[in-house]
């Protein structure tokens, strides 16, 4: 790794140094080397006062209660926002939702490199654990947002920009722990800019939790390594870093309405029954990952106008998950029927691993123009993505004819994109600036090969899709400012999509219509939006049997909300960030299957979408370097299906988080410590954020007729935890 870095910098160097001429001058100046560093995300971001719903937040923010959580949980109190986590606590697998759409409709981009998975589209933090440590800054853009890198955005863009180049040399030594057993333990360096021109930064992190669910351990391991080369007006990162996962899985919830109520932590994940009878959990059904990241960013100023963005990305994931399964039929796995003393066998038991290893490949250039009137951008982007999923059984009780590193299964999904985009905003005068922004997105996703249930997938799909986006902005007084925008988006199936035989991509219409308002004391942002869908893939509420969520075709359905956040100062050393969620989320003339007919069910609500979501965050330092934050959070009644039926519905929840930060300085050979408690659900509620719907129809029980039956499953969170820790900086 380290032959790797040092090679890709000498390059870049001499890539730099031979482009333009030798600059002398000392980058004293902290602010233009952030600018630099900025100017990396600059094509997928949006400024202040652009026509594009957004919020933001910086490495102060996320510091406060980086105590091990991942990214979602960090994004909790943002408008819209809801988060779930299957060990129950926010560490290992852990999900958000924004305006009510899933992480695998989500734009996310790192450094503007797109981290959703090619064929599944989903965000797995997991793989990626404490990267919170290694953020400079994020923005999540709600709706259609501007033009991304990557699959569309249907309910938000996040884009995250990793840590700045630092003038300074620094170390860090971060340590928390808490409930669950969870630990966290990090280690950051930096050594500055030396001769006014390189730095080498990096991080070491681990974390570990039993989880608030039974057995729902994780084993986090993950690092971040940069190389930086810094000129008057260049800036040249080279970037390694990826992460580890062994994770006992919790993704069964619980369907028994006794388990719920009086063992709520209770995991099916694992069970057997041993020859006795007892029932047993195998100590190794993980999930086991690991993911690694190298990128090569280059930013080159040429004047106070022009500049130039150009990225590299290669992306190496591989890892399986391991399960014990009882009475498997032989067929399934390819094994011909044995006799042993006159029976003969054709099921076992037996323990099977899962693989996935893939491949991904970008490269993205951008070129912009900015002066006091017009500010533009425009830009390519190419990515290529090979993935092998394959399964082989490693033990079985009765082996028959199998041998050793046999595949029962095995397929292949290729995916290549390529994307142009040009986007300027015009400013006529003080009080109006126009927004323009136009998108090709051009893709072929093919297959090859059987899945996991031994089914031939095979698909060779083309999709070109042009995404238009215009907006304004008015500002009325220094104090008011009012926006319009519309976007257009679409979007690919995933392979799971393609599996259920849907192929029919998804369009969206978005409309959103704003206002912010500021003054010495007070910012208040309020929007409304319009989104509307043809071919929506919303999610069915039902799991294929790895616990990845099913989605459905809704035809037409809209969603349509109201988002007001502010921040207030109280006074002088209190502030109250609040925010509200109001929304109407429907399914238009809903065809669903009960009792054997189609029938249609005309408007229904769109699963998981809850019609208000609210948080608040109130702060008050008491003195200047003691902070007390009490958060709340409030999400309303949701349905986990889209015929709504009382069956699926989950109920709403209120919570609440105490985190108190303090910081001790001027101690000696130290800069500062930060000391940091969180206290989640001090009221200890017992609530339930995320689960799963399913119906089937059953023809036995009332021969001639089929009645349709349903069913639930919910994964309870976990009541009153809390985490402490520390950071050393020196």
């Amino acid at each position: 790794m380290k032959k790797l870095l040092i090679s890709t910098l000498f390059t870049s160097l001499f890539v730099t140094v031979s482009a333009q001429e030798t600059q002398s001058e000392k980058i004293t100046d902290t602010t233009k080397v952030e600018a630099l560093d900025e100017v990396l995300v600059q094509a997928v971001r949006v400024e202040a006062d652009s026509p594009i719903t957004h919020s933001n937040l910086d490495k102060d923010d996320l510091e406060k209660r980086n105590l091990g959580q991942d990214i979602p949980y960090m994004l909790n109190y943002l408008p819209s926002v809801v988060t779930t986590s299957d060990a129950g606590a926010g560490v290992g697998y852990t999900y958000i939702r924004v305006r009510g759409s899933d992480a695998s409709r989500i734009n996310v981009t790192l450094n503007g490199i797109p981290y959703n998975d090619s064929e599944s589209q989903g965000t797995f933090w997991v793989n990626l654990p404490d990267f919170t440590s290694s953020v400079q800054s994020l923005q999540l853009q709600r709706g259609v947002g501007t033009s991304t890198n990557g699959s569309g955005a249907f309910g938000a863009s996040l884009n995250l920009l990793s840590d700045a180049v630092s003038n300074d040399a620094y170390g860090e030594i971060a340590n928390s722990f808490g409930s669950f057993n969870t630990h966290k333990h990090n280690l950051k360096f930096s050594t500055g800019l030396l001769s006014d021109h390189f730095e080498l930064a990096g991080r070491l992190s681990t974390i570990q939790s039993d989880g608030y669910i039974d057995r729902a351990s994780s084993d986090l391991k993950s690092y971040f390594l940069q190389g930086a080369f810094v000129n008057r007006n260049t800036l040249i990162k080279a970037l390694v870093f990826g992460g580890r996962e062994e994770t006992y899985q919790s993704w069964n919830g619980l369907e028994d309405p006794e388990k719920l109520k009086n063992d709520r932590t209770y995991n099916t994940v694992g069970m057997y029954t041993d020859e006795d009878g007892n029932i047993q959990f195998y100590d190794n059904e993980m999930d086991n990952y690991a993911q690694d990241h190298y990128q090569l960013l280059w930013n080159q100023r040429f004047n106070n106008k022009w500049s130039t963005n150009v990225s590299l990305n290669y992306t190496k994931g591989k890892g399986y998950f391991e399960q014990y399964k009882e009475d498997e039929d032989f067929e399934t796995y390819g094994f011909e029927p044995i006799e042993i003393g006159g029976d003969t066998i054709s099921t076992t038991d037996l323990i099977r691993r899962r693989w996935l290893d893939n491949d991904f490949y970008a490269a993205n250039a951008n070129i912009n123009y900015k002066d006091n009137k017009i500010d533009f951008t425009g830009g390519a982007f190419y990515s290529y993505y090979t993935g092998d999923h394959y399964g082989g059984v490693i033990w079985a009780r009765y082996a028959s004819n199998s041998e050793i590193r046999d595949r029962y299964y095995e397929g292949n999904g290729e995916k290549s994109e390529f994307t142009i985009f040009s986007k300027a905003t015009y400013r006529v005068n003080e009080k109006w600036s126009f927004f323009g922004d136009l998108q090709g997105r051009f893709l072929n996703y093919k297959t090859s090969g059987i899945t996991s249930d031994l089914v031939s997938l095979i698909v060779d799909e083309n999709y070109s899709f042009f995404n238009p986006k215009a907006g304004l902005t008015y500002k009325l007084n220094p104090s008011n400012q009012f926006y319009f925008s519309y976007g257009k988006a679409h979007r690919e199936p995933s392979r799971n999509d393609y599996e259920q035989g849907i192929i029919t991509p998804e369009k969206l219409d978005d409309f959103e219509l704003g206002w912010r308002f500021a003054s010495e004391k007070t910012k208040v942002n309020t929007n409304v939006y319009y989104m509307y869908y043809k071919d929506q893939l919303v999610l069915s509420g039902e799991l294929n049997d790895v616990g990845a969520p099913l989605r459905t075709n809704s035809g037409k359905s809209y969603r349509l909300g109201l988002e007001v956040d502010a921040e207030i100062l109280l006074l002088k050393n209190l502030r109250t960030l609040p925010n509200i969620a109001l929304s109407n989320n429907k399914n238009v003339d809903f065809v669903t299957s009960r009792d054997g007919e189609l029938v249609n069910l005309r408007n229904t609500n769109i699963s998981f979408s809850p019609s208000v979501v609210a948080g608040n965050m109130l702060e008050y330092s008491p003195i200047k370097k003691l902070q007390f934050g009490f958060l709340s959070k409030f999400v309303g009644e949701q349905y986990m299906g889209n015929i709504d039926s009382e069956a699926s519905k989950l109920d709403s929840y209120f919570i609440n988080d105490l985190n108190i930060v303090y910081t001790l300085d001027n101690l000696p050979w130290i800069k500062e410590v930060v000391f940091s408690a969180l206290v989640n659900n001090i009221f200890n509620v017992k609530y339930i954020s995320n689960g799963y719907f399913y119906t089937y129809d059953d023809d036995f029980s009332n021969p001639g007729t089929i009645t349709t039956v349903e069913g639930a499953g919910y994964y309870p969170q976990a009541t009153i935890n809390f985490l402490v820790g520390a950071i050393i900086k020196f």
